[in-house]
């Protein structure tokens, strides 16, 4: 008898930019979505970042996760196209696996499943982080986005008047949430201008 497939398989990757906090909170958000399943691997800078931002262990990542995966081991199932999988984020993604990705470099488990992400015409999003952004980085964008990928920038809003970073950031993930097709998170959206005071 074949083993059942969860209702919706998601990669999450945290590459080396600043703001694993979104990679991290993406996890706790799909976390409790039922029919979900995340599966994650993480860069060796990404853990430098986890530690360095968020004060948080490799163990407390991991345990976010429903599978976790060593960003050295190409071989993992995430690397081939016969994985099933609803959607890929790299969040954040840093401007070296933006370039990978835009060029087609699998040299990791990160790039990889990026690679099979757009070959398979999967839903590919880069929560790309850095700023002033050179040339290099906007023609890698617009080639992913050529590719089919989604280039997210975690730019905030501020229509609703967020108090706290907390929600800065739920109101960002909110957003990749709904890209992937997923149970909406319980954060603001727009309603149209309101009668100022």
């Amino acid at each position: 008898m074949p083993e059942s497939t969860p209702a919706k398989r998601i990669i999450i990757a945290i590459s080396g930019a600043s703001g694993a906090i979104y990679g991290v909170r993406l996890l706790q958000c799909l976390s409790g979505v039922p029919g979900v399943q995340t599966h994650l691997t993480v860069s060796e800078a990404g853990w430098l970042n986890l530690q360095q931002e968020l004060d948080l262990t490799r163990a407390e990542v991991e345990a976010l996760a429903d599978v976790n995966y060593p960003v050295q081991d190409v071989g993992a199932a995430l690397a081939s196209g016969s994985f099933q999988c609803d959607g890929m984020v790299v969040a954040p993604c840093s401007m070296r696996t933006l370039a990978a990705v835009a060029l087609g470099l699998s040299d990791n488990l990160i790039t990889r499943a990026a690679d099979v992400m757009l070959k398979e015409r999967r839903r590919l999003i880069l929560m790309v982080r850095e700023t002033p952004l050179n040339l290099a980085h906007l023609r890698n964008m617009t080639s992913v986005t050529e590719m089919g990928g989604i280039i997210f920038p975690p730019v905030p809003g501020f229509y609703h008047r967020p108090q706290t970073i907390d929600e800065m950031v739920d109101h960002t993930v909110s957003r990749v949430v709904d890209l992937l097709g997923l149970p909406a998170m319980n954060a603001p959206r727009w309603a149209g201008l309101t009668a100022s005071n």
